[in-house]
């Protein structure tokens, strides 16, 4: 069938354009600029449309004759840009493609929330009806985007909306990168007990639930938490990178308030400059936030099954860090030139 993705040259929507390619789907790819290795879905025929879902026009051409639309295009880590632009982008543009959608005659869409939504997750682990806190503007945006999805379930249009938890994987070149990086260097250090917990997301995972919710009657109306099999401390995350790495890693720890207030000071000192701060407050949320999930919805009414399990998704990760020149080769291995 015909299918658009939007954000389709990011990290989940090329690994999900590439799985629809690969089973024989038409696939439209719309984002606003090129993404790392682009020109690898056009050698595999998708049509890449570069152009914002703020432009209405853009998105009207994009999904002309289109099936399914995978909504994943957001503003994401945009450091150096008004609040608004994220109103712009997740709200907004989640409006621009749901309205083209129903006008175009589309079937079903997806859209990809966050599982940021539910903010710390004061009792872990959490399912879909626990408490909305979210903690920062890109988690605000993307969950008051999801009632504007929900309200065009139906009316000739089913919809789904995916709360993925924290992606990784082979082709992401920012993520779990300077969890990689510090691991590598032999010394990670720990700001807070390590005890927070973390819930990762295999990419190939991932793609498994969205390509799940192309089938009628799966997931329609609903909002789903999608996640690895299991969550596992701050500290036993950066243990598993090292031993995906077969490295040896030291973490001492530090208290981290004093780290939370340099990230709010860094984050209003370098704003009115458009210079990106060296810490900000996301980044340490990482230290002292619960991530930690319970996928049983999924299973249930989705048939999701995480296949890739956190061993073997580092260790695949790794040696895409490595292959791309990211991170320096394993002992006895051959340097290789770092990606453009």
């Amino acid at each position: 069938m015909k299918v658009l993705v939007t954000g389709g040259t990011g990290f989940s929507g090329k690994a999900l354009v590439t799985r629809l390619l690969t089973e024989g789907h038409q696939v439209t790819a719309l984002d606003y600029k090129e993404g790392l290795k682009t020109e690898e879905l056009r050698q595999l025929g998708a049509e890449v449309i570069i152009g914002s879902v703020t432009d209405k026009e853009i998105v009207s051409r994009s999904v002309a004759g289109v099936e399914v639309v995978f909504h994943l295009a957001a503003a994401f880590r945009e450091l150096n840009v008004p609040e608004s632009f994220y109103d712009e982008v997740n709200i907004e543009g989640t409006r621009n493609v749901v309205e083209a959608a129903q006008a175009a005659g589309v079937r079903r869409l997806i859209y990809c929330s966050t599982c940021g939504v539910h903010g710390n997750v004061d009792h872990p682990p959490a399912n879909e009806d626990a408490p909305i806190q979210p903690a920062d503007y890109y988690q605000k945006t993307k969950y008051e985007a999801e009632p504007i999805v929900m309200a065009y379930n139906g009316k000739g249009m089913a919809t789904v909306i995916l709360r993925p938890a924290a992606i990784y994987g082979p082709g992401d070149p920012e993520r779990f990168y300077l969890i990689y990086r510090r691991v590598a260097s032999g010394s990670f250090p720990m700001f807070g007990s390590g005890r927070t917990l973390y819930h990762p997301l295999y990419i190939d995972n991932l793609v498994d639930a969205f390509m799940l919710c192309m089938e009628d009657g799966k997931g329609d109306g609903r909002a789903y938490l999608i996640a690895d099999e299991h969550y596992v401390s701050v500290e036993e995350l950066v243990r598993a990178v090292a031993k995906a790495l077969s490295v040896e890693v030291r973490i001492p720890h530090f208290p981290v308030w004093p780290v939370v207030v340099a990230g709010h000071v860094c984050e209003r000192v370098c704003k009115p400059f458009g210079v990106t701060p060296p810490i900000f407050p996301r980044r340490v949320d990482w230290y002292r936030q619960n991530r930690a999930f319970d996928i049983s919805r999924a299973r249930v009414e989705l048939g999701y099954q995480p296949r890739i399990g956190l061993e073997e998704g580092l260790r695949r990760t790794a040696e895409w860090y490595r292959a791309e020149g990211y991170l320096p080769p394993a002992a006895g291995g051959k340097p290789t030139a770092r990606a453009a």
